[in-house]
């Protein structure tokens, strides 16, 4: 029996056993065998699918064989074209085929997908550039522009920010999409003032200049230009003395006699020119605060006088030195020629003093005329006339303060209003 069990194990280990094999055949593509083998550097440099929205950086050549070695035409930035497959050429190089039957390289230095990366809600206000284009949607290739516009130099709210391939694109409430390149995040309105400054009023009987105080933005037309100030040199005057009221030299109770010698001193007005106050000296005592009041309201010359005499130091070097290093040049109370940009850096000064002759210069004789005469938001002005020169300056109380000062040489008050009304519908 063992040896016929033998004999059996003897026979199975030496017959031949049939081996039936599980595995088969592939075939694959080129362009599949492309995507099994890609490196990290190949998934950088190309493309593994076929964009949805193609668009090119620069200039990029096509060609009418999958080889790439017969130019067919050049392709140029936000050019319509579409993409029908992905193919892998002799060289191994990904290509795209065109629907126009032309090929490109699939190569993502040359080629991308011009899709939204994302979007966000924000809340930001900006002020618009000019030649702004709207879209209805975040701008990739393919979208229109709208009908819609949004004039230059406004400012408008921003609602959604969204990043596409061709940059960022803001969301203007009620309007649509704008490139952020198209907006400004400060106040460029100023812009707008010398534009239109330079095409209606450059004129050489005018000196005018704008200055925004908040965005310290300013325009202007001959602003250097001195002309002889009249009343205007009267800033000086004020400034002086409510800065010497501010640091405690002087008080708005201080009195001040009306003796002649104030109306015979280098610099001293006509006394018998504007003003309430009495012509001749009256040996009477004035407050500080009622001159002051005097002069910003009814551009009184006896006042100013006053105050000249006993709170300006007869405007002597102290004076001179103060003024000229505040306005940018010699303010002589005696000639008073000035600029409208000397005007405007005194009323800016007296802004900042923020003392009782901004409310005074609010409230004057002359509100009805040349910067206030149409404006409706309050404004703080000083006038001056004299031979043919007529000049307003003034603080507009606008959303943003602005200084306005303007000089004419042989214009009327309207002219001085024209300018004024121009300069506050751009900048209110």
């Amino acid at each position: 029996m063992k040896k016929l069990l033998a004999i059996f194990v003897i026979f199975f280990f030496m017959s031949p056993i049939p081996i039936i094999s599980t595995e088969k055949t592939l075939h694959l593509s080129k362009e599949k065998i492309f995507q099994l083998g890609q490196s990290v550097i190949t998934k950088v440099t190309y493309f593994n699918s076929i964009p949805s929205n193609p668009n090119v950086f620069s200039e990029v050549n096509s060609y009418k064989d999958l080889e790439l070695s017969q130019f067919a035409k050049v392709i140029v930035p936000n050019e319509d074209f579409k993409i029908t497959d992905l193919l892998i050429n002799a060289n191994g190089k990904p290509v795209f085929h065109l629907t126009d039957g032309n090929y490109i390289e699939a190569n993502k230095q040359l080629i991308f997908d011009d899709t939204l990366i994302n979007q966000l809600e924000v809340n930001q206000d900006f002020w618009t550039q000019p030649n702004l284009t709207v879209y209805d949607q975040p701008y990739v290739k393919g979208i229109p522009a709208s009908k819609k516009t949004i004039d230059s130099y406004q400012k408008v709210h921003a609602s959604k920010l969204a990043q596409t391939q061709q940059g960022n694109y803001y969301y203007i409430d009620d309007k649509g999409w704008v490139s952020a390149s198209g907006l400004s995040t400060s106040d460029n309105r100023m812009i707008k003032v010398q534009e239109m400054l330079s095409e209606k009023y450059n004129k050489d009987n005018y000196s005018v200049f704008v200055k925004q105080i908040n965005t310290q933005a300013s325009a202007g037309i001959n602003a250097d230009k001195q002309m002889y100030a009249a009343s205007i040199a009267k800033l000086g005057t004020l400034y002086f003395v409510q800065e010497r009221v501010n640091n405690g030299q002087l008080r708005f109770d201080s009195k001040f006699k009306y003796v002649d010698q104030v109306n015979h001193f280098n610099g001293d007005y006509d006394p018998s020119g504007s003003g309430q106050i009495s012509k001749k000296a009256d040996n009477k005592e004035y407050s500080v605060d009622n001159l002051l009041q005097g002069v910003s309201q009814h551009s009184d010359n006896v006042a100013t006088n006053i105050l000249g005499y006993y709170g300006a130091d007869k405007y002597t070097s102290n004076f001179s030195t103060q003024m000229q290093a505040l306005s940018g040049a010699p303010w002589d109370m005696e000639k008073r020629n000035l600029s409208s940009r000397q005007a405007a850096s005194v009323m800016e000064a007296i802004y900042y003093q923020n003392g009782k002759i901004v409310s005074y210069l609010s409230h004057t004789d002359f509100d009805d005329q040349r910067i206030s005469k149409n404006i409706k938001v309050p404004v703080a002005h000083k006038i001056g006339d004299a031979y043919d020169y007529k000049h307003d300056v003034a603080i507009v109380y606008a959303d943003s303060p602005f200084i306005l000062s303007i000089f004419t040489d042989k214009s009327d008050y309207d002219d001085l209003s024209k300018i004024a009304d121009d300069v506050y519908s751009i900048l209110k």
